[in-house]
C-alpha cells in the first residue's frame, strides 16, 4: 500500500512537473535573439501622438501602434482570405470604449513576431477583420495593428518622444536610476494594464486636488480622460462643450471636452490641460475596474521620456522640450479621415543633360509636348461635424470630400495638416473647397474658442 502511494505521488510529481514546464513553453514571451544582448533601440514615428512602430509577422512586413492601455495583440485592417495562413484559429470578442457592443474577432496562437533583433516564436493574436474596423482612415497611414502588454512585460521599456525611439532593456540587467529631475513612481497593473495615482484639480474657484487612479495610455491622442462619478464629486467643469471624442472598438465615444487648472503627477505640476469627460454609457466597458478613474493619453505623456518597468511596478519620468507646450484642441468641429488613394494628374519631369555634363531638370510648361503622369496620393473627407460648431454654421456635411485645405490642394496634404490647422488660433479663418454629389463647393469659417 505504501509502496503504491509512494509511486502515485512520484507519478504525480512529474506529471506536475512536465506540465509547468510545458504551460511555460507555451507562454509568449519576447526575447533578443541575441542572448548576450542587454539593449535594443527602435525608431518610431509619432502620428498624431501615437507611436507607429515596424513589426514583422509571420516573415509580413507591418506597421503597429504600441498602446500601453491593451492587453492583447490586435491584427486589423486584413481580408477573410488572409487569415488562412494563421494558426489555431478560434472566435473570440473584444471589448473597447463606445456605446456599441463587443466586437466579434478571431485568436491565433503560435504566431512569430520580430521587432528589429527583438523576437516572440508563439504569440497570440487577436484579428479584427477588416469590414469591421479601419484604424488607418484615422491615422492617414497605413496601420494594420496594435501591440501593448505582452511586448512591455518582458522589458524596462524607455520611450524618447524627442529623438523618437524606444530602448528595450533585459528586465534583469537594468535598474530604474534616480535623478534629480526624474520621478520615480508606482504603478499597479491590472488585467494586463498599468495604472498611475495622480491629483486632480477640477474646481477654477479653490485649490482642492483629487486623487485619481489613471490607466497609462500611449494608445490614446489626447490628455486626460476622465469618467464622470457624482459619488466621488468628479464631474464636467461648467464651461465645456460636447463633443465626438474618437472611436473605440465598440463605437463612437461621446462626451464633454474641457479645461481643467491642474493635474499632478508626483511632484509635477502640469498646467491647464485639456480634458474630456466620458458619458458612464460610453465608458461602461472600462468602468468595470472600478477604482479607475480614467487615462492619461499621449498628449501628457510625450511631455516626458518614459521609462516603464512592469516586474518592479514602476514608472520614471523626466520632463522633455514638450512640456510647457500648450493644450490645443480641435476648434472647428470637424472630424476629417483619410479617404484612399486617388489619382492625381501632374506634370512629368525630364532630366536633360547640360554641355557640360550636368542634370538639369526641367519642365515643359506651356509647350505643345507637354507630358503628364498620373500619380496616386491620398484624399480626405469630412467623417463627423458637430451641431452648432463653425464648421456646421458655415454649411459643411459629413462624408464631403475635401480637395482643397485653405491655399493647399489634398494631394499635397498630409492628415497631421488638418489636426494642426484647426487647433492654430482663436478666430483663425479656415477655407475648404469640397466636392459634394459631383459639384464643387467653397466654404470658410473662423475657429471658435470653446474652452
Amino acid at each position: 500500500m505504501f509502496k503504491n502511494y509512494t509511486l502515485k505521488l512520484i507519478l504525480t510529481t512529474i506529471i506536475f512537473y512536465f506540465t509547468v514546464i510545458a504551460t511555460a513553453n507555451s507562454q509568449s514571451h519576447y526575447n533578443f535573439t541575441q542572448s548576450k544582448k542587454k539593449k535594443q533601440s527602435v525608431s518610431f514615428k509619432l502620428i498624431n501622438n501615437l507611436i507607429v512602430i515596424p513589426v514583422i509577422v509571420n516573415e509580413k512586413k507591418l506597421s503597429f501602434i504600441l498602446d500601453t492601455g491593451v492587453s492583447k495583440t490586435i491584427l486589423f485592417n486584413i481580408d477573410e482570405s488572409e487569415v488562412a495562413g494563421f494558426k489555431n484559429v478560434q472566435k473570440s470578442k473584444i471589448h473597447g470604449l463606445g456605446k456599441g457592443n463587443s466586437v466579434q474577432a478571431l485568436k491565433t496562437k503560435g504566431n512569430v513576431i520580430t521587432l528589429k533583433n527583438i523576437i516572440n516564436n508563439n504569440e497570440e493574436i487577436h484579428i479584427i477583420l477588416k469590414r469591421y474596423f479601419d484604424f488607418s482612415a484615422k491615422m492617414g497611414t497605413e496601420i494594420h495593428g496594435i501591440l501593448g502588454y505582452n511586448l512591455l512585460k518582458d522589458f524596462v521599456v524607455k520611450i524618447n518622444y524627442v529623438n523618437s525611439k524606444i530602448y528595450f532593456y533585459k528586465n534583469s540587467k537594468y535598474i530604474l536610476k534616480k535623478c534629480k529631475q526624474c520621478e520615480i513612481l508606482p504603478i499597479e497593473i491590472y488585467k494586463k494594464k498599468p495604472y498611475l495615482d495622480i491629483s486632480i484639480q477640477l474646481d477654477t474657484v479653490g485649490k482642492k486636488m483629487q486623487k485619481a487612479k489613471m490607466l497609462i495610455d500611449s494608445g490614446g491622442t489626447e490628455s486626460l480622460w476622465i469618467f464622470e462619478n457624482p459619488k466621488q464629486n468628479i464631474k464636467t467643469p461648467i464651461k465645456h462643450y460636447n463633443d465626438i471624442l474618437g472611436e473605440g472598438f465598440s463605437g463612437i465615444v461621446y462626451g464633454n471636452r474641457s479645461r481643467i487648472p491642474n493635474t499632478k503627477i508626483g511632484t509635477v505640476t502640469i498646467k491647464q490641460p485639456t480634458v474630456s469627460f466620458l458619458d458612464s454609457l460610453t465608458t461602461e466597458n472600462a468602468r468595470k475596474f472600478k477604482q479607475r478613474n480614467g487615462s492619461i493619453g499621449a498628449e501628457v505623456l510625450k511631455r516626458f521620456t518614459v521609462w516603464l518597468n512592469y516586474s518592479k511596478k514602476q514608472i520614471m519620468l523626466k520632463k522633455n522640450k514638450f512640456f510647457k507646450d500648450e493644450f490645443h484642441y480641435n476648434m472647428s468641429g470637424i472630424d476629417v479621415i483619410y479617404n484612399g488613394d486617388v489619382y492625381v494628374k501632374e506634370k512629368q519631369k525630364e532630366v536633360l543633360i547640360d554641355a557640360f555634363g550636368r542634370d538639369v531638370a526641367t519642365e515643359k510648361a506651356g509647350s505643345s509636348t507637354e507630358k503628364y503622369v498620373l500619380k496616386l496620393k491620398p484624399s480626405y473627407k469630412i467623417r463627423t461635424v458637430i451641431k452648432d460648431s463653425p464648421a456646421y454654421n458655415a454649411g459643411l456635411k459629413k462624408d464631403d470630400i475635401i480637395l482643397r485645405l485653405n491655399s493647399t490642394e489634398f494631394q499635397f496634404l498630409k492628415l497631421s495638416d488638418f489636426y494642426y490647422a484647426f487647433q492654430e488660433k482663436d478666430n483663425k479663418k479656415v477655407k475648404l473647397t469640397i466636392k459634394r454629389n459631383g459639384k464643387i463647393l467653397k466654404f470658410e469659417f473662423r475657429l471658435k474658442k470653446r474652452i
